[in-house]
């Protein structure tokens, strides 16, 4: 079984996602009239919200491709920094929370998909020792993630000045990548051109906490995330940190948040963080 072993750099975002995040903070501020009336606990006791947001994470990790196609050896690439991701194609993302007294049930949605049409290959290692890449290298690659939280828990603190909330879950990633390469000259037992996919479908238990800090009688508060979990072959956590100010309708929210994800296994490795800025319009009703 052959591998290919690809480095992720940090991606660089275009102008046209800055343009985006103030945009979504004015409609935020804009709607904020029309949702005054949707605050009111229902009837039953519950109380909803729902948050989307922008995130803008810098990427980097290592994705190893199994079952390459034209070689029985064991191959490695490194991706070129310069050159690699460097466009963001779409991307959606969303919290929904219910909460009855002091128990809770929450989910987190986040969709990516990131492409780039420049080499992500610098060397290869095969049977026979390491391998130059030819110059002129050509080739893509094409990576769309799904990442969905769904989890339960109670509130073991709530006092004017904090509160603490304590969960457990479970966490899938879904990834889906695809690498060609064209080289400009031999690579040993690696055909010059070709193309490659790998496929992680994950779900891992998570435990974790997460809550708010508030600053006496003001609208502004400080929320908080952190879990922890895995399964037999992985290990991931996540955390956030931010500022908020709380409107009668819900709160806008600026965060910076990380996600983390380490395998191990033999068909399925990645090394992958996710750390960035996020911005987000919580709206209660």
């Amino acid at each position: 079984m052959g591998w290919i072993d690809t480095a992720w750099p940090m991606v660089g975002f275009r102008m046209k996602w800055l343009g985006a995040l103030f945009f979504y903070a004015t409609v935020a501020a804009a709607v904020a009239p029309a949702c005054a009336e949707e605050t009111k606990t229902s009837d039953t006791g519950w109380q909803f919200r729902i948050t989307p947001y922008l995130w803008f994470p810098e990427i980097s990790g290592t994705l190893t491709y199994t079952n390459v196609v034209g070689t029985g050896a064991s191959i490695s690439a490194q991706a070129d920094p310069s050159s690699y991701l460097q466009s963001l194609d779409f991307a959606g993302m969303f919290t929904a929370e219910a909460r009855k007294n002091n128990w809770f049930v929450f989910t987190d949605y986040i969709y990516l998909h990131l492409s780039s049409h420049e080499s992500a290959t610098q060397s290869i290692t095969g049977t026979g020792g390491i391998v130059q890449v030819p110059v002129n290298v050509t080739g893509s690659q094409d990576v769309v993630s799904n990442v969905w939280t769904l989890a339960g828990g109670a509130n073991l603190v709530h006092e004017p000045a904090v509160s603490l909330d304590f969960f457990g879950g479970a966490r899938l990633l879904n990834l889906s990548a695809n690498l060609s390469w064209d080289f400009a000259g031999p690579t040993g037992s690696l055909a010059k051109s070709g193309n490659t996919s790998q496929t992680l479908n994950e779900w891992d238990a998570i435990v974790g906490l997460k809550g708010e800090v508030r600053f006496g009688e003001s609208h502004w508060f400080m929320p908080y995330y952190a879990d922890v979990g895995g399964a037999t072959s992985n290990f991931t956590w996540q955390a956030l940190l931010g500022v908020g100010y709380r409107f009668g309708w819900g709160d806008v929210v600026f965060v910076v948040r990380s996600l983390s994800y380490n395998f191990d296994s033999k068909d399925n490795q990645l090394d992958m963080r996710m750390t960035g800025p996020a911005l987000g319009a919580s709206f209660k009703f």
